[in-house]
């Protein structure tokens, strides 16, 4: 076979490959279970739109920020929907590397949690539709207060919250008075552990951008947190995040939990939870402050700019997102097992209201979360458990190795934060915070 044969060979073969990739649609989504059941549930979109194929790729949560933020970085076009959060979504947006969100009136944009939006958007411009959305709450088991003679309101202090789990520690019965995230990441153990500093008056950077790890209020924070997980903690915190803790609960371990409330719809299904019928919820603790003590958060799904199935992808996400999906997860698996957080229309639903036992402590938690006022002294930056810079990753990344390692006693707290402090030290003075 001559050159030009080959050639031409060749090019039939890689148009022909394109053609018969054409409507592939490739998803970047997290191993969270209502992730997991979108999957699921996607057949329906496929059998409606015949000319659409669903690629999906499924990793946990440290993996999936890796993956999604080197290939928008370096417009690598190996995802046509990545699953980001209200951290990318406004920065990423506003560097023009993910695509604004179109809707038609069908969708009822206006249906949309005015917290989500804000949150996800930059110049009054929505980049990612939230596919659920959550802030933190404790959840709690009500029976073994009850029988410890205790009781737990909204916003307790952490104080009140050792005393707690001291009485119903009882690791002979494998139950563990408290479960906290462990696992380092920014978006692990640093999530929990910065509505913790923002309650006990500490923050990443005052006012004029200065880091503040090494801080009064930062020690007292990680002070209490390694104490109250080294004597009543499960074995192995360190290692523990919210799919860790979500098993652990489930099978009754947990006697407190600090998390996304997105959980409350796991812990109390029945299905899933061998305590549903023994759970409670309550408002997060505070410490000399209430600000900042419960975080704001979307798992949404975006555009890279770099994709080449603009439409159909946009497609996609309008149907994942829309107030129809979330009827068809309620009539296919039940009106508790929704996902939550996103829409007015869903907390005014009677069957999601009879179902839905954390409804109302759900709401009220993402209500009440503050994102531009949710520490103590002022700060020039906005977020509750994260600070929307770009540094911000590759510093939380690092600071949460360090309080990971604090925990499980590799290295001691004063040497945790100081490292921690050096590290966003040099970071911000070379990204010219200030000198």
């Amino acid at each position: 076979m001559n050159v030009k044969k080959i050639l031409k060979t060749s090019v039939v073969t890689a148009i022909a490959s394109v053609c018969l990739n054409a409507g592939d649609l490739t998803i970047a989504t997290v191993n969270n279970g209502h992730m997991v059941e979108m999957q699921k549930l996607s057949k329906v979109f496929e059998k409606e739109n015949p000319g659409i194929n669903l690629k999906w790729v499924v990793l946990e949560e440290g993996v999936l920020r890796q993956r999604v933020t080197t290939d928008i970085a370096t417009k690598g076009g190996q995802f046509d929907i990545m699953t980001i959060g209200m951290y990318e979504a406004p920065m990423w947006g506003k560097k023009g590397w993910i695509e604004e969100m179109k809707f038609d009136a069908a969708y009822d944009e206006k249906d949309l949690l005015p917290a989500m939006v804000d949150g996800l958007s930059s110049d009054g411009k929505l980049y990612a539709a939230p596919f659920y959305g959550e802030s933190s709450m404790l959840m709690y088991r009500k029976d073994l207060l009850e029988k410890a003679g205790m009781t737990i309101t909204d916003n307790p202090t952490w104080e009140h919250i050792s005393e707690v789990a001291k009485v119903i520690h009882n690791p002979d019965q494998g139950v563990y008075g408290i479960c906290l995230r462990g696992k380092a990441g920014w978006g692990d153990n640093m999530a929990l552990i910065t509505t913790m500093a923002n309650t006990f008056g500490a923050q990443w950077f005052d006012k004029d951008g200065r880091p503040q790890l090494n801080s009064a209020a930062w020690n007292n924070t990680m002070d209490y947190y390694v104490d109250l997980l080294t004597k009543y903690g499960p074995p192995g915190s360190s290692g523990n995040s919210f799919n860790e803790i979500l098993a652990l609960f489930n099978e009754g371990k947990c006697g407190m939990w600090i998390d996304a409330t997105i959980a409350a719809s796991f812990i109390s299904d029945p299905a899933q939870s061998k305590v549903a019928d023994k759970v409670a919820f309550a408002q997060s603790p505070v410490g000399v402050t209430s600000k900042g003590a419960n975080w704001l958060w979307s798992w949404a799904l975006a555009i890279p700019s770099s994709s080449k199935n603009v439409t159909d992808a946009q497609k996609f996400i309008s149907w994942a997102t829309s107030k129809e999906y979330i009827k068809l997860v309620g009539d296919t698996n039940g009106w508790g097992k929704v996902p939550t957080g996103t829409r007015k229309s869903t907390y005014e639903n009677e069957n999601f209201k009879k179902a839905a036992v954390f409804a109302d402590a759900e709401l009220k938690a993402i209500l009440s979360a503050k994102p531009k006022d949710s520490t103590l002294m002022p700060t020039p930056f906005v977020g509750v458990q994260f600070v929307t810079i770009p540094e911000f990753q590759g510093i939380a990344t690092s600071v949460g190795k360090d309080m990971s390692a604090a925990l499980a006693g590799k290295i001691s707290v004063k040497e945790a934060l100081a490292d921690s402090q050096e590290t966003a030290e040099r970071t911000m003075k070379r990204a010219r915070y200030y000198k």
